[in-house]
């Protein structure tokens, strides 16, 4: 778990970007303000 101040590691994802897929990487948006969403629960069954 990370705490406020400490360093993100550089993670790779996949993106869904105008209709398709793409790989990105944190450190491509080194210097600009990011936000990561992740919510798991969207496609499991509950």
């Amino acid at each position: 778990m990370l705490k406020i101040g400490e360093k993100a590691p550089d993670l790779q994802l996949q993106a869904f970007h105008e209709g398709t897929f793409k790989q990105i990487k944190l450190s491509d948006y080194l210097g600009k303000w990011l936000v990561l969403y992740f919510y798991p629960a969207d496609f499991t069954f509950v």
